[in-house]
């Protein structure tokens, strides 16, 4: 029996594609985990929390900033965990970083523009040079990065005694003074709107002293606002673009990509490079800020930005993450870190807190995705 051409013209469904609800589809997106743990961490807050000041303006100043913190490295470690592979030397590259600026434009009297921007470059190698020696010799990334924390370390502590006898190195705010390029790092926007805001009773000003009539928050840190961009252009970059693509393929089946002709190795080195990247924007943003650079600046970093990420969903074998998952864990380690201390709970409890959360994160994550998949 002949089809008519009406019959012709229908689509007959593809066997080999399974169809997905959205709903089903939603449960295994990478962020899910990350959702549920934001969601559970603002209600324990507001629960324990909610007449301490935490969610008052400048409480929340206080923890968006330090969730800022973690959002500028952890963009960076999902990017390069989805390519598949990992950075440990990130800690050790915010020491590193913060006190080559300050060797730098202090000591050597460089301006801070050209201490900045030499740090970035010198950063960026390092970076560089690292996804070199994964891809030439074969090493996991793990050892090779490894390696570099120690190095990078021992060069911060190196450095700083051997110009200054001393680990801590001051008087940035000096040497920043009237520079074009530090407040890129460490000013503040919407510093008008925010007095507006004041004037007019929306947020608390200073009743006494000096700073009477001052908003008690007086704008947004540039911290936020890198956090903001690098969140931004990560999220662009792996959702809109082919090179997004090429990251997913990368940390997928390498073998694989390479034979559809993915430049994995190009790929895989530009990831180590824009860690470091994120890594000396995290460190610049600290010591123009505080004024100084320490050696001991971004112990135990590289931890932190891999559980934010695998707290967004991330999976360890690469192929798989979500950038804004990796924002919502980074916003849990700021919340968690500064709302126990509005809680007036033990300050020790932190790392308890936060591991409990990466378990049940991990533990949902994988078990609604093999739920869904069908995966064993």
């Amino acid at each position: 029996m002949k089809e008519t051409p009406k019959e012709l013209g229908k689509t007959k469904p593809d066997e080999r594609v399974k169809n997905r609800s959205s709903f089903r589809q939603a449960l295994i997106r990478p962020e899910l985990g990350g959702i549920c743990g934001t969601i559970l961490v603002f209600l324990f807050f507001l629960l324990t929390a909610s007449d301490s000041g935490m969610f008052s303006a400048a409480g929340v100043m206080n923890w968006s900033v330090v969730s800022s913190q973690f959002i500028i490295i952890a963009v960076g470690a999902c990017l390069l965990m989805i390519a598949g592979e990992f950075d440990l030397s990130v800690g050790s590259m915010i020491g590193f970083s913060g006190m080559s600026i300050a060797l730098l434009s202090v000591v050597f009297g460089l301006p801070m523009w050209v201490a900045i921007i030499a740090t970035f470059i010198l950063c960026m190698a390092i970076g560089a040079l690292s996804g070199w020696l994964v891809i030439k010799t074969g090493l996991p990334s793990f050892i090779v990065t490894l390696a570099f924390l120690f190095i990078l370390r021992g060069l911060t502590i190196f450095a700083a005694i051997s110009t200054t006898n001393k680990t801590i190195v001051g008087g940035i705010k000096d040497a920043a003074e009237g520079d074009w390029l530090a407040p890129v790092f460490g000013g503040k926007v919407f510093t008008g709107l925010f007095q507006w805001m004041g004037d007019n009773g929306w947020i608390e000003t200073f009743e006494r002293g000096f700073k009477k009539g001052q908003p008690v928050v007086e704008g947004i840190p540039m911290l936020m606002v890198w956090a903001v961009i690098l969140l931004v252009f990560a999220h662009w970059l792996l959702t809109k673009t082919k090179f997004g693509n090429w990251i997913f393929a990368s940390g997928g089946n390498a073998q694989a990509a390479t034979y559809v002709g993915v430049p994995v190795n190009r790929v895989k080195i530009l990831m180590f490079m824009f860690t470091a990247f994120c890594a000396c924007v995290f460190a610049t943003s600290q010591v123009i800020e505080f004024g100084s650079a320490g050696a001991d600046r971004g112990l135990l970093k590289e931890f932190e930005a891999i559980i934010s990420v695998v707290i967004g969903g991330a999976l360890l074998t690469g192929g798989y993450g979500s950038v804004i998952g990796a924002a919502l864990g980074a916003i849990i380690f700021g919340v968690v870190q500064q709302g126990l201390f509005f809680a007036g709970v033990e300050s020790s409890l932190f790392r308890v807190f936060l591991g409990a959360i990466l378990l049940f994160a991990v533990i949902l994550n994988t078990y609604i995705r093999r739920m869904i998949t069908g995966e064993k």
